[in-house]
């Protein structure tokens, strides 16, 4: 008679069965790990960003970069700071990039975005720690984009490329926080129009700068800085009696090498007679 009862215990005692369901939503309960790769990757944004704060503005100081080779670089350019430092972090590096391609389109306020980017991100740390939706976060910060592209528009100075004088001025103020301030009457003329000259001031919409070359020559000062309407041959002959100057040359195009190809294979040519 007994065994009935003690088999009644037995069912009595057994835990509900859990179904797959109810396993994955408990699987899920630990929101620890995204919340921890997004305080990461705030607070590595936020260091870079606090590493050129100070360099911002007309009372910007100076950075001192020593690279691995031991090269000393002094500068207040953002995009120049944020290029020499080593940085690993992924969301630190988003953050050069970004710099750099501001640095692109613009050629000034790398600093600025890098800052405005920094205060953003903390901003949006205060707000995931109220516990709002990253994703409503994100879209807000669309919205606010929007607006602000909209408020920028309307109180922005139309500008036409013909114009030199409105130009030099931008060129100045834009110099204006860099290591060459002083020298700004000077280089701000040298730089519009060397622009000028590679685009159609009518048309244009950008520059590629890549169609500016800049030739540096050891010795010299910035003082002896000059725009050559021209083409500049930058040759090793001076002093060895070369040719200083050559009036109405004929200039040849070579769209090949000159120099006979090399082999694969590893051979020694021996010469003994001029010709």
């Amino acid at each position: 008679m007994p065994q009935p009862t003690m088999t009644a215990a037995k069912v009595a005692a057994a835990p509900p069965p859990t179904s797959s369901k109810n396993r994955a939503v408990g699987a899920f309960k630990d929101k620890q790990k995204p919340e921890h790769v997004r305080d990461s990757n705030i607070t590595a944004a936020k260091a870079v960003a606090h590493a050129v704060r100070t360099s911002l503005g007309p009372k910007g100081m100076d950075k001192m970069i020593q690279s691995g080779d031991g090269s000393v670089t002094i500068t207040n350019d953002g995009a120049t700071i944020l290029k020499q430092m080593q940085v690993l972090h992924p969301a630190a590096k988003m953050l050069v990039e970004l710099s750099k391609a501001q640095d692109i389109e613009a050629g000034d306020g790398t600093t600025t975005v890098v800052v405005i980017a920094g205060a953003l991100l903390d901003a949006a740390a205060k707000l995931l720690a109220k516990g709002i939706h990253p994703t409503a976060i994100s879209e807000s910060f669309l919205r606010a984009a929007e607006k602000s592209k909209e408020i920028l528009q309307k109180m922005s100075i139309p500008l036409q490329l013909t114009d030199r004088q409105s130009l030099l001025k931008s060129a100045s103020t834009s110099l204006n926080s860099k290591v060459v301030s002083q020298h700004s009457t000077l280089l701000s003329p040298i730089a519009v129009d060397a622009v000028l000259r590679v685009i159609d001031p009518l048309t244009a919409t950008n520059v590629d700068l890549r169609d500016i070359k800049i030739l540096t020559k050891v010795g010299g000062t910035i003082d002896d800085t000059e725009l050559i309407e021209g083409l500049v041959l930058d040759q090793k002959t001076s002093g060895y009696d070369g040719p200083k100057r050559v009036e109405k040359a004929k200039i040849g195009l070579i769209q090949f090498c000159i120099s006979p190809p090399k082999t694969d294979m590893e051979n020694n040519v021996v010469i003994n007679d001029y010709t």
